[in-house]
């Protein structure tokens, strides 16, 4: 059996090849070729499908959903999905939006990778295909991080298989422990990530209840906030009025080198996806395939995106001038 494995891989290899329209990142393909058993593609029956009981997402988009399903009816699927068969039918591994969407196009049948590989494989390429997708809210990461520590990553292995750096996955691990309210306040506004760690410094769960929702109701900048969670309690004024929170030089140390590490790993990623981003429209071919209310959107998306990049500049500049 040992003999036939390289020539199994191999012919893995080159079914991914053909599919040339697969999105599995590289490190996915790698770990079916050296695990699976078998692998084809075909056309699989919809509704013979079913959804991943290990999946790792929480929530889909119903707008982005619905637009998905509006173009599988114009275009087709033009990426398959990935299954695994379980008696008469196959269990979705990777690929769950576009599966979703073809039952609200209502297709009959859906391109597929079928390879058959065991239920910790299935999970482990469910989490990292699931991990490279720019809608995964910071819980979601959270969870499926502790997922892939359980099947015996480690930290570093597991930053080194996401692209992602060490501290980036320690805090999303922080994360994950974090108290209820915390966890609450990430998932109802996502630009409070920052805010969730410093509320996770406060030891006294009224306090922290309260900052949380104050954070909430958009009552506390991230800079108000760290001053109370490196400081003393405030004391009234003579006037009766709150005293301005002192930061100790211990909390002023904690936020700046937090502050410093979101910043050399953000501008990272960030350099990191307009390269990638830029590598793909560059290949007009390519863009030439992809549908038009799609690069509409993209478009916009990326208006948006400028005019957020031109104010963080600003921010910085006007800070150095001060």
């Amino acid at each position: 059996m040992a003999s036939k494995r390289p020539q199994l891989r191999a012919n893995i290899h080159r079914l991914f090849d053909e599919a040339q329209a697969t999105d599995l990142a590289p490190g996915i393909v790698s770990l079916i070729e050296s695990r699976a058993t078998r692998a084809q593609i075909r056309e699989v029956p919809v509704d013979r499908i079913l959804p991943n009981p290990a999946q790792p997402r929480l929530s889909y988009e119903e707008d982005s959903l619905t637009e998905l399903a509006d173009s599988i009816r114009e275009h087709g699927v033009l990426q398959p999905i990935l299954v695994r068969p379980v008696g008469s039918q196959y269990e979705l591994i990777a690929g769950e939006r576009r599966w979703r969407a073809s039952r609200m196009a209502e297709r009959e049948t859906i391109p597929a990778i079928v390879a058959e590989f065991d239920e910790e494989t299935a999970l482990e390429v469910s989490i990292i295909e699931n991990l490279q997708r720019e809608d995964v809210s910071p819980l979601e990461e959270a969870a499926m991080f502790g997922k892939m520590t359980d099947l015996g990553y480690s930290l570093r292995q597991l930053a080194q298989k996401i692209g992602k750096d060490k501290g980036y996955v320690e805090n999303r691990m922080r994360l994950a422990a974090a108290p209820p309210e915390v966890r609450e306040l990430v998932s109802l506004r996502k630009d409070t990530l920052s805010h969730a760690y410093e509320l996770m410094k406060v030891g006294d769960e009224r306090t922290r209840k309260r900052l949380a929702r104050r954070v909430a109701a958009g009552e506390l900048s991230l800079a108000k906030l760290r001053a109370i969670t490196g400081g003393k309690a405030a004391e009234p004024t003579s006037d009766g009025k709150p005293r301005r929170r002192a930061q100790t030089a211990a909390g002023r140390m904690v936020a700046v080198r937090m502050a410093d590490d979101a910043l050399v790993n953000n501008r990272a990623r960030l350099a990191d996806a307009i390269d990638e981003l830029v590598g793909i429209i560059a290949q007009r071919d390519l863009l030439d395939e992809i549908p038009e209310v799609n690069r509409d959107n993209l478009a916009r998306s990326l208006t948006v995106t400028k005019l957020k990049l031109e104010n963080a500049i600003a921010i910085i500049r006007a800070t150095r001038e001060e």
